[in-house]
């Protein structure tokens, strides 16, 4: 902390006092006598700590932020209004470090989802709404870079179930994988690769159909549930063109900027209108 002084150490208006040691003594003794009837006075102002003050700030901007997004439910109930006081939220906290470079350390590990306005991500959530077969648990994005300097993995993660047959909002996992390569200060360029469907629970109900808990277990029925509980399907992504087959073959792919990162936050904004995505740090994900 900066202090400022506004007086000096002597003030004009006060007498000095000086003091002498005799050797072999630990009394002072004063070649003037002593005057205490008039105070030193020293008035100190305190300079603010600037990096203090804009910590604070972008702490409660933050918080702003996190509170325009909480009862949107992931930024599917978002009426217009909501979504353009989120938006002045966004561009309030994007300000504070805009065209710092990507801390690869930083955007390494488990980001869960709390709003977006994606297209793609908004019709899940729509879907698990309206049908009653079908639900959405919590969405994340997992990035795989940190002994890396200009790209990495990163994983698109959706907990999902279907009621009576799975465990609820947990029952299976749909990963989406990509390679991603820094293409500029802040924009990464994403290259799809996989979609994948693992971690498969199913529910008590449907494990008693299978094989009935008063019944002996058959090697069929123990075979179909180490089937189902293993289970993992893998298609790769492909580009639906109707191009020639060296087109088909390649990767869909896009742009992606990371406007803000820090320990506990990461926003992101699809380039070419893709939406908005608003993450929270998460505990590490293992897949």
């Amino acid at each position: 902390m900066e202090l400022a002084f506004a007086a000096s150490v002597y003030p004009t208006n006060v007498k000095r006092v000086i003091y002498e040691i005799r050797p072999h003594s630990s009394k002072l003794v004063t070649n003037k006598r002593r005057s205490f009837h008039k105070k030193f006075l020293c008035s100190v102002a305190v300079a603010p700590d600037r990096n203090r003050v804009s910590e604070v700030e972008l702490e409660n901007k933050k918080h702003n932020l996190l509170l325009a997004v909480q009862d949107t439910q992931r930024g599917l109930a978002a009426t217009a209004d909501q979504r353009s006081i989120i938006e002045e939220a966004l561009v309030s906290v994007e300000g504070y470090n805009m065209g710092a470079p990507l801390d690869m350390a930083v955007l390494d590990g488990t980001w869960r989802l709390q709003y977006t306005s994606a297209p793609d991500v908004v019709v899940l959530l729509e879907a698990a709404a309206r049908l009653p077969f079908f639900q959405v648990g919590q969405i994340f994005q997992k990035f795989e870079c940190r002994d890396q300097l200009r790209g990495g993995v990163i994983r698109n993660v959706v907990r999902w179930s279907i009621p009576n047959l799975l465990e609820e909002q947990e029952g299976a996992t749909l990963v989406v994988s990509a390679k991603f390569d820094v293409v500029s200060v802040r924009n990464i360029y994403l290259q799809f690769e996989e979609i994948k469907v693992q971690d498969i629970n199913i529910s008590e109900q449907l494990q008693a159909l299978i094989a009935p808990a008063l019944l002996p277990r058959s090697f069929l029925s123990l075979q179909i549930l180490q089937f189902l509980r293993t289970f993992r399907a893998q298609v790769p992504v492909r580009n639906p063109g109707t191009g020639s087959m060296a087109d088909r073959r390649r990767s869909v792919g896009g742009l992606y900027y990371l406007s803000y990162l820090d320990q506990n936050m990461l926003l992101g904004r699809a380039v070419g209108g893709g939406g908005v995505f608003v993450f929270t740090k998460a505990q590490p994900l293992e897949l």
